[in-house]
């Protein structure tokens, strides 16, 4: 995630200063770790250090001091570069489900419980997801993101259910090394 490239786009939209950004990243970016203030406004000056923003003004209504940004051509620029980008898929797909079953493999662990419980957790989770995105205030966005969430809890699942078809092979090719 480049969250410069990300409040890029939140400024295309028009000027706006940190607090907003930062509320509309986390509005955006549900599923996304929330961002910190700090972080904010750290990308916000290298943005404008690099050409890509610039400050559209400060005004304090009354309240703390507000410094307000907006994207420049060069940001609009940068922004259609990386927007155009294809993310490269993984080389070497890995991730904690599978290291974890390896390592129960190699110790002589119980992996079939162990797929058996992963895969209760990760059926409890697409139910969460899906209501998510099923209730009648969802936006775009948690849609979105609740799709992509389950697409990806479906792929686990599948390699579980493959895995699990193999395990009394895999432990007994373990074993007899």
């Amino acid at each position: 995630m480049s969250t410069r490239h990300i409040l890029l786009g939140l400024l295309a939209r028009g000027p706006s200063h940190g607090y907003d950004l930062k509320r509309r990243h986390d509005e955006r970016f549900p599923q996304a770790r929330p961002l910190a203030y700090g972080q904010v406004y750290t990308t916000l000056q290298r943005l404008v250090r690099d050409g890509f923003a610039e400050v559209d003004g400060t005004a304090s209504d009354g309240g703390p001091e507000r410094t307000a940004y907006r994207t420049t051509e060069t940001g609009t620029r940068e922004l259609a570069r990386w927007t155009g980008e294809i993310a490269p898929p993984a080389p070497h797909v890995t991730n904690e489900i599978f290291t974890r079953l390896v390592v129960l493999i190699l110790t002589g662990g119980d992996a079939d419980a162990h797929l058996r419980a992963q895969r209760a957790a990760h059926m409890a989770r697409m139910r969460e997801l899906t209501a998510l995105k099923t209730a009648p205030d969802a936006d775009l966005t948690t849609v979105l993101s609740a799709d992509y969430a389950l697409n990806h809890l479906d792929a686990d699942l599948r390699w579980m259910t493959t895995t699990a078809a193999r395990l009394t092979t895999l432990t007994t090719e373990v074993r007899s090394r």
